[in-house]
């Protein structure tokens, strides 16, 4: 039997809960339109202020506000790196304040002066790879500052130093994680790191420690709903974590017991992501300040709302003599001479005779004196730091691993957000083929149809059109047309326009067909059988269930139906798909883990996929984007190349199983003519036949997310780029193309 005094406990604390399990929390201030993803704070008791992520194309960097500014929050700076998802704050590190940051375009993080957001010298590393969360811890008992870098499935943890206006930041090493974190904390009385996925309640936790042993990461609990954004406030004597799920704050304490929650209010529909905590006084936040970026009807941007009603309502103590840069009391930092700073002293049995060091990623030896690189930079390129290569001409990437080309011409910039190119073969002249591109956003929704110079001669509009195919030769009543077929976001739908003979796009009878109820278009490819002659359409949606519908024309315009669903992948997030039509193939992208081969036939068993490539075997990266084939002279021979975003590069695999990895290429300024370099790439095309004086040897189309200009700055209208396929296959993989490729006569 329980003893009374529990039974009085529980009871005292499901009434606390029934009584304050909820309170509201108004929106005090909020911004004007930004692509917002994430915030941080800068303690100021003057000018305490907001920073906010830019992720525009054009606008991409950070955003400072004044925190205690009143309804609308005042912007008081804007600096414009490039497109930009993560940012946070750090203090007293050489005797400054800094604002922390990691540009898309070319992966470097850049450290900014907090009261100034003056640039602090070049750029202090690059970390290639497809980053979603970033947190500051200062160790407690050593005043040393960290930063943990969360990615695909994987986390880096580093140490940022410095002094005399000298900074770096060092891998302290790379550990894999159970899932992709979209956000994470730290808290200091429980000297824990926490992170949370999109699309899970779950919430993982790991101890923030100086050390280069991996982290053990269990699950600390489950929130109501999934987790959009977290983050720690720093208790009197024990911390509190802050977990949202739209536009709910949950507050748990450091065991995860749920202590209340706070509902966002003043905004319809609103989620927030990307929190916050000021916890200091202000003029307009006496107990403190919640900041979070906001997406909901009204557009996307920032806000903060202030804690102290809610803090009161839910009975919390607020802790505002917090300060982040309080020192450690006899602080003792574990990184000694002895392991030249560039690891950590480990003392066994307290003797410094049996002192042992304990390296840095990238340093070795008994003293860690020594640098190394991974793979020996690919035996392309010199080792010249620790995990710093020097890559021999022609070779870049990660440690030198990718073939370099150059792009030879790019798209006229057009519309807003981009995504993936499809390349026309026109019946008449070769030379007059045709590159369409789509515009997913609202801004300039619809398709781009480019000459092969990338002069812009055409655009359509559509719903938000995500990945675009060309269909050749279907049999429209009496006629043969040419068709392109789009997923469209827009309103769910596959969209479907008619390619004349001379390359100008028109709309067609039956060119809007629906989905099924409640399904959001994604990704899409088509498909025409070698066994029956039927065209499919192929569609995604982001949960990775396919659908697959034949395309038919009856009554005078294009019908559908369909005949087949299936999940692709491991039930990851899909969208780039291609067809092998002579081998019976579909070939999908899951965004996060692999490249999949399935049977295309609505009959083929969809049960089971073959893994052609996967993340984290070597070769392969997240995330896994754009799918393209260029065809062989025979269903043996010919290519896959699949675009990798995280690391702006692209894979090449054999198209005959068992599909061996042939080689990794990323795509390099070219100088001469003005072009700048692939970053954060989507969509590809790729076709082997020769395409008059331009593209004797086949032509690559790639997305390329930022398109920044010759006279500096970045545009914000979309680009692709254009690149010999030659560049990318040396002559004896060339001998696998079929460079008189004829798809009307396949």
């Amino acid at each position: 039997m329980r003893p009374l005094y529990l039974h009085a406990a529980a009871a005292a604390f499901a009434a606390r809960v029934a009584a304050t399990l909820e309170v509201d929390l108004p929106v005090s201030a909020q911004s004007d339109e930004v692509e917002s993803d994430s915030t941080a704070v800068f303690y100021d008791a003057a000018h305490p202020v907001l920073v906010g992520n830019d992720g525009g194309a054009s606008s991409g960097g950070f955003r400072l506000f004044d925190l205690d500014s009143e309804t609308t929050l005042t912007e008081t700076n804007h600096e414009t790196p490039g497109r930009t998802k993560l940012v946070t704050t750090v203090y007293d590190v050489g005797g400054k304040d800094f604002i922390a940051t990691i540009a898309q375009p070319d992966s470097y993080f850049r450290l900014y002066d907090a009261r100034t957001a003056e640039q602090v010298g070049e750029p202090i590393a690059r970390a290639l790879g497809d980053w979603s969360a970033l947190c500051a811890w200062k160790s407690q008992s050593s005043g040393e500052q960290y930063l943990y870098l969360f990615g695909k499935r994987q986390a880096v943890h580093f140490l940022l130093r410095g002094s005399n206006s000298s900074y770096e930041l060092v891998e302290i090493q790379t550990f894999n994680t159970t899932v992709e974190a979209s956000s994470c904390a730290v808290s200091l009385s429980a000297q824990s790191v926490y992170f949370a996925t999109d699309d899970s309640p779950k919430i993982y936790a790991f101890a923030a420690a100086e050390t280069t042993t991996v982290p053990q990461i269990s699950v600390l609990g489950e929130a109501g709903d999934n987790v959009t954004g977290l983050a720690a406030y720093v208790g009197s004597t024990s911390d509190y974590l802050l977990v949202a799920q739209e536009d709910i704050v949950a507050i748990y304490d450091t065991s995860f017991m749920l202590l209340g929650s706070m509902t966002i209010t003043g905004d319809e529909s609103v989620e927030v992501k990307g929190l916050y905590v000021y916890q200091a006084p202000t003029r307009r936040y006496p107990s403190g300040a919640l900041t979070y970026a906001t997406e909901s009807d009204s557009g996307k941007g920032f806000a903060a709302s202030s804690l102290e009603a809610a803090f009161k309502g839910l009975d919390l103590d607020a802790n505002t003599a917090y300060d982040p840069r309080k020192k450690a009391f006899n602080s003792s930092t574990p990184i000694c001479p002895e392991c030249s700073l560039s690891g950590f002293c480990q003392n066994d049995n307290n003797s410094r005779a049996e002192q042992s060091c304990s390296c840095f990623a990238g340093f070795t030896g008994d003293d860690c004196s020594t640098f190394t690189c991974r793979n020996d930079c690919s035996v392309h390129g010199q080792c010249i730091g620790a995990n710093l290569c020097e890559c021999d001409e022609g070779w870049g990437g990660l440690y030198c691993t990718f073939k370099v080309v150059q792009p030879i011409a790019e798209t006229d910039a057009n519309g807003g957000d981009g995504d993936d190119p499809a390349i026309w073969i026109s019946p008449t002249n070769k030379s007059e083929s045709r590159i369409i591109t789509t515009t997913k956003s609202e801004d300039g929704a619809g398709f781009g149809v480019f000459d092969l110079s990338g002069k812009l001669l055409q655009t359509i509009v559509a719903g938000e059109p995500n990945n675009v195919d060309v269909i050749y030769n279907f049999s429209a009543g009496n006629r043969t047309v040419d068709l392109i077929y789009a997923g469209c976001r827009a309103d769910n739908t596959l969209c479907l326009f008619e390619m004349t003979a001379n390359g100008i796009l028109q709309p067609i009878a039956g060119g809007t067909q629906p989905t099924k109820d409640d399904y959001e278009v994604y990704g899409s490819c088509v498909y025409r059988s070698r066994i029956s002659d039927k065209q499919y359409l192929f569609v995604n949606a982001k949960t990775a269930e396919y659908l697959q519908y034949e395309l038919s024309w009856a009554d005078g315009a294009l019908q559908t139906s369909l005949v087949r669903s299936f999940t692709g992948g491991s039930g990851g997030q899909v969208e780039g798909c291609v067809s092998d039509e002579a081998n019976g193939w579909i070939i999908l992208g899951e965004e996060p883990h692999a490249l999949w081969r399935y049977g295309a036939e609505p009959d083929d068993d969809s049960s089971e996929g073959y893994i052609i490539g996967g993340v984290g075997d070597g070769k392969m990266y997240a995330d896994v984007e754009g799918v393209t084939l260029v065809e062989g002279p025979s269903a043996d021979k010919g290519f896959i190349i699949v675009s990798q975003q995280g690391v702006s590069a692209y894979n090449v695999y054999r198209r005959a199983a068992p599909h061996e990895y042939v080689e990794t290429f990323t795509i390099s300024e070219n100088t001469v003519k003005g072009i700048d370099a692939v970053t954060n790439t989507d969509g590809i095309a790729a076709v082997g036949a020769g395409l008059g004086d331009a593209f004797p040897d086949g032509l690559v189309v790639t997305h390329d997310d930022a398109d920044q200009l010759p006279e500096g700055g970045t545009s914000d209208k979309a680009s692709f780029k254009l690149v010999s396929l030659r560049d990318v296959l040396d002559d004896a993989l060339m001998e696998g193309v079929d460079k008189n490729w004829d798809p009307r006569s396949s």
